[in-house]
């Protein structure tokens, strides 16, 4: 499948077909309802980094591409924490379910690509768990999670897929593509294609102009290869505005 741009982004894709968007979106839905039970370690660990590298305190939580809901399972939070808690997932039918099941925090559907209705530095922590890597226009919501995360206070905790690596790609095999060709009768390259839009290195040289690591762990080895592992977390603080444009971020 070709990528209909001429520059690099946003990344474009022909449109799907009317049952390819069915499928689409039934299948994210499915696959965030198996992966827990069926693939419980990977995406375990996503949900411990974010929880284990939250702030001290905090109030305010946005979680991008929340999904289902699902990491809120792993989350110890305080009355006053949950009410601060805004899920956005750019699916409406995953919306409507996450209402459902986390009825106490705030659900909503938008894109984390545009504008969200809060003001600058409003959050104390953003989580992008499993996101980044579906963004065709990356470098737009990196800029928009920067002005929302506090400036002095304030973090963004990331995981992606090894998107491109050995063992993901052999992973894969055995999972989500088994599943979807199963489901469907058809092949999963259509899918996967206009899903993992962007690569670890990709994701990173968008992140650094605007936030600063400050930690990071890979699953199931500890050092950092993207061949050899499964997943990657990273857990930043956003630069000063100051950094940023002397950086050329802006």
């Amino acid at each position: 499948m070709t990528i209909q741009s001429t520059a690099k982004w946003p990344k474009v894709f022909p449109p799907l077909s009317e049952e390819q968007q069915k499928i689409s979106d039934d299948f994210m839905k499915y696959w965030h309802e198996v992966l827990p039970s069926r693939y419980g370690m990977v995406d375990a660990f996503g949900h411990h980094f974010a929880v284990r590298h939250a702030p001290a305190h905090f109030s305010h939580t946005l979680e991008i591409g929340a999904g289902l809901g699902e990491h809120l399972a792993y989350e110890k939070l305080t009355p006053e924490q949950e009410a601060g808690y805004c899920a956005v997932d750019i699916r409406a039918n995953m919306v409507a379910r996450m209402k459902e099941r986390c009825p106490r925090i705030q659900a909503i559907v938008a894109d984390a690509q545009e504008h969200l209705d809060f003001p600058d530095g409003y959050f104390d922590r953003i989580l992008a768990i499993h996101v980044l890597e579906h963004l065709p226009d990356l470098p737009r919501a990196v800029r928009e999670m920067h002005r929302l995360c506090h400036p002095e206070t304030g973090c963004l905790t990331v995981v992606i897929p090894c998107e491109g690596g050995m063992m993901y790609g052999l992973a894969r095999k055995i999972s989500a593509q088994r599943i979807f060709e199963k489901r469907y009768g058809q092949s999963y390259r259509w899918f996967i294609e206009r899903e993992h839009l962007n690569r670890p290195a990709e994701i990173l040289e968008e992140l650094k102009p605007w936030f600063e690591i400050r930690r990071s762990r890979s699953f199931p080895l500890c050092f950092p290869s993207v061949a050899l592992n499964f997943v990657m977390g990273f857990n930043l603080r956003p630069r000063r505005s100051s950094a940023v444009s002397a950086g050329g971020g802006a």
